[in-house]
């Protein structure tokens, strides 16, 4: 049987300890080629550069070639099947982000949901994986945080199961692209399936000399939501979770008919 061709992708740059545990465990699944930022992207969406971006080929620790461009994920999504591939992988897997990406304002913010939304835009199966580091902040406002290298891998096999259930039987029905969440130490093995909270950010700004600047996304940024959504599985059960995301945004048009008839003959008397 061909071996499968799994492409990575990340926001928090090519030397990430999030990356390379990712690529361990895709190594055992097919060929892995990495193509991701150099620096960290986080924040990027599914933001493309206009500016010149920068390609290289570059050494990971494990002594295998990466490509190390100077745009965003999605960015490195594109070049990889346009410049350097040449054609579709067989998955894309994007992360591990140290990180939460929880909820509808991740979704449109982050850079690892960004280059999996731009994989499955482009028809290849896409898996996005975050680890929901915690964080704190100190009396002089300065953040701090230690990786969970248990967690870590743990949310790194996680993926390695759901990437090897995508190559072998492809993505499931009305499903475009797969949100996997692992919180930090979490409270069992038990694994959650949720759908993205629609509550946006609290404050996440600090003030700085000169302005505000947002100061890392921690879990007590995100508004508590009910039971099923992917920030209740992650902040109050303490589990992982696998979220379920479809491409079509689109609602029912019926419930545009009273304004389109007002549209069409020029004028909507909302006094009538």
């Amino acid at each position: 049987m061909e071996k499968k061709e799994i492409l990575l992708v990340n926001d928090d740059g090519i030397r990430s300890v999030g990356l390379m545990k990712l690529k361990e465990k895709m190594e055992t699944l097919g060929k892995v080629i990495v193509v991701t930022p150099e620096l960290e992207r986080s924040g990027a969406g599914k933001a493309v550069s206009t500016s010149l971006i920068t390609v290289k080929e570059t050494t990971l620790e494990d002594g295998t070639t990466a490509y190390a461009i100077g745009g965003t994920p999605a960015d490195a999504f594109l070049l990889a099947l346009f410049k350097i591939l040449k054609h579709r992988p067989d998955l894309v897997v994007s992360g591990i982000n140290l990180g939460p990406n929880l909820g509808i304002d991740d979704f449109l913010t982050s850079g690892t949901l960004g280059a999996a939304l731009e994989a499955a835009l482009h028809g290849v199966p896409a898996i996005a994986v975050s680890y929901s580091l915690k964080r704190t902040v100190d009396a002089e406002g300065k953040l701090h945080s230690n990786i969970d290298m248990e967690s870590l891998v743990f949310c790194a096999e996680l993926a390695r199961q759901t990437a090897e259930f995508v190559l072998e039987r492809g993505m499931p029905d009305d499903v475009d692209l797969i949100s996997i969440n692992v919180p930090e130490k979490p409270a069992s093995k038990e694994v959650e399936i949720t759908s993205l909270s629609c509550k946006g950010y609290t404050d996440i700004f600090a003030e700085k000399v000169g302005g505000y600047q947002i100061r890392g996304w921690l879990l007590n940024d995100y508004q508590a939501d009910a039971v099923g959504t992917d920030i209740h599985a992650i902040r109050e059960n303490r589990h992982a979770c696998i979220t379920p995301i479809k491409l079509n945004l689109t609602h029912s048009k019926g419930n545009l008919k009273e304004l389109s008839e007002c549209l069409n003959v020029g004028s909507c008397d909302v006094a009538s």
